[in-house]
């Protein structure tokens, strides 16, 4: 004979309420919680990057320092790398395509232009691999990423006050006196600074999305350089071919590279004069600054809470 037990229904333990969203965040914000890897502010970013600027200053020089440690002639190469590619220029479009007819102090011209170009290709192909280069760095730390960016256009500043100092040898010896205009080439440099870091937090930010911009970047740099009057001058070729396009002009003269080169042409060579400039050079140069120095600050800091993460 079977025994049928009644077994009561189970019970459950009482489950204490899911808080909403809002009591969540309320909840948090009384015991000073914020969500990890958020996005700051902007004046609040500025400040923590301006806290950052020992770190700035200190990774950009030590990135310089290391950068020819394995060579033989170790920092000469800060001096000779651009005067080489000077010197290939000279013989290519100098003498070749004698591109130097025409214009005066052609090896001080061609100089100064491969100088200046070389700052600014070279802040923009460091900016582009800034974060895709810097994983390592990006994921273990805490810091405003446009620390990178800045640092590496620092170090291609002060690998260019090398340069200018060997720039100012060449044009002793080819004639080229001291002259007061010198000192143009410091508020010069400083907005051709600010927009060189602009497009390389730009490019920083494209980089770290698609790495594979880094393998383009070298074609479309190229390209640029050879229409901003790096090896030639924009004025003579403009003065000699009435038959361009009328917005052919217009385009190469406010080309932001040929800019920053002609100014510091204008400041440095006796014989570059201001009728070659562009009308109005030192507030283009200056709108350009601005443009991409504040435009690509804001574009970077919007995915700020993206990097290093994926």
């Amino acid at each position: 004979m079977s025994q049928v037990l009644d077994t009561p229904p189970p019970t459950t333990a009482p489950t204490a309420a899911v808080p909403a969203d809002d009591d969540r965040v309320a909840l948090a914000a009384r015991h000073g919680l914020a969500v990890s890897g958020a996005r700051p502010t902007l004046p609040q970013y500025v400040r923590e990057l301006w806290a950052r600027r020992h770190f700035i200053a200190a990774f950009s020089t030590a990135k310089l320092t290391a950068q020819y440690s394995q060579a033989k002639l170790g920092q000469v190469w800060q001096v000779m790398t651009p005067l080489l590619n000077a010197a290939v220029y000279y013989l290519i479009f100098g003498v070749l395509l004698q591109t130097k007819k025409g214009v005066p102090d052609y090896v001080p011209f061609l100089v100064t232009g491969v100088f200046i170009w070389t700052f600014t290709q070279s802040s923009i192909l460091a900016g582009t691999r800034a974060i895709s280069g810097n994983l390592g760095l990006v994921r273990a730390l805490h810091f405003p990423r446009a620390s990178l960016p800045i640092s590496f256009c620092l170090q291609q500043l002060q690998q260019l006050m090398f340069s200018m100092a060997a720039l100012a040898v060449i044009l002793l010896v080819f004639g080229v006196p001291v002259a007061a205009s010198w000192l143009l080439a410091i508020p010069a440099l400083v907005l051709q600074f600010t927009f060189n870091a602009g497009v390389s937090m730009i490019m920083a930010r494209v980089g770290a999305k698609t790495p594979d911009i880094a393998q383009l970047m070298p074609f479309v740099l190229r390209t640029w350089m050879y229409v901003s009057g790096v090896m030639w001058s924009i004025d003579h070729l403009l003065s000699r071919h009435d038959g361009l396009p009328s917005w052919v002009g217009p385009v190469l003269q406010l080309n932001p590279a040929a800019i920053y080169i002609d100014l510091m042409r204008f400041a440095l060579i006796d014989s570059f004069q201001a009728g070659q400039l562009p009308p109005h050079v030192w507030l283009i140069a200056t709108g350009w600054a601005l443009l991409a120095g504040v435009g690509g600050f804001i574009y970077f800091w919007k995915a700020e809470e993206t990097y290093g993460r994926g």
